[in-house]
């Protein structure tokens, strides 16, 4: 099979070019496009150089329609309006669309998922491997402990995050509410501010960490009479959410329309 032509949404900003030097480093794919908002000031600039690689003649432009022309995929780690509008363009050229933009609503996954008929979308919070493990294992332990033992997801990002809790958080919340049978929606405790009263039995707690330039750091701890269990994963550098979603997208070429998850790609959704 020839190389995987991709586009990275966002190639301005740090994620975009982190992919951008992801995919300079990855056999069997090749940078087809780099997409920027309307406006910016970056639009004509070379996407090579500004990933600290040489010039490659791929210019960001933010003519989607335009550059996927002879596109297979799009690695989107953008905001969800920006996800949002890519979504039916992505679907219309039959591109496989990784994303990983975090803070998307109800509606916006809806929107995701109307295209997945027709579409391959890999869609998750977070694309790394040690994440994916860490949520699986996660899953397992609220399975196996009971409602004495207390969830709490915390989460640490740098200063210039714009949501919260941080997408891999949420998931994490959802894997120890599958574990424990119940819809994190309905048993989740997402701020903790005055006269909040006893914690309620079952819900599921998260707090949120702003500051400096941590790429990520989530935990989740267990914490029952008389003995404490916390699992955890330190991002280090955000090439490995790069590296992943490349992973992802080579993965998913090829495969049947439908909404992927990162479990699928790294064979645990059956965990």
């Amino acid at each position: 099979m020839s190389d995987m032509r991709l586009i990275v949404a966002g190639a301005g900003g740090r994620m975009g070019r982190a992919l951008a030097r992801a995919i300079a480093d990855t056999e069997g794919a090749v940078l087809a496009g780099a997409l920027e908002v309307p406006g910016s000031e970056l639009l004509g600039k070379d996407a090579g150089v500004l990933a600290g690689l040489p010039a490659n003649g791929i210019k960001l432009s933010a003519d989607l329609w335009a550059m996927s022309k002879d596109a297979d995929g799009i690695l989107d780690f953008t905001v969800p309006a920006a996800t949002i509008a890519n979504v039916a363009i992505a679907a219309e050229r039959g591109l496989v669309h990784v994303i990983g933009t975090t803070g998307l609503s109800a509606s916006d996954n809806a929107v995701i998922k109307s295209v997945t008929n027709r579409a391959v979308v890999v869609q998750s919070g977070n694309m790394s491997l040690g994440v994916n493990l860490l949520a699986a294992v996660v899953k397992r332990v609220a399975k196996a402990l009971d409602e004495s033992f207390d969830i709490e997801v915390v989460e640490t990002h740098h200063r210039m995050k714009i949501d919260a809790p941080s997408g891999t958080a949420l998931m994490l919340g959802q894997a120890a509410a599958a574990g424990r049978g119940i819809s994190l929606d309905e048993h989740s405790d997402r701020g903790r501010d005055g006269i909040t009263g006893a914690r309620k039995p079952g819900d599921i707690g998260f707090a949120s960490l702003r500051g400096g330039t941590v790429a990520g750091e989530h935990s989740v701890t267990f914490l029952g009479p008389f003995e404490r269990l916390t699992l955890s994963h330190l991002a280090e550098d955000r090439m490995l959410f790069a590296h992943g979603a490349l992973k992802a997208a080579l993965w998913a070429h090829g495969k049947k329309p439908g909404h992927y998850s990162m479990a699928d790609v790294l064979g645990l959704a059956d965990i």
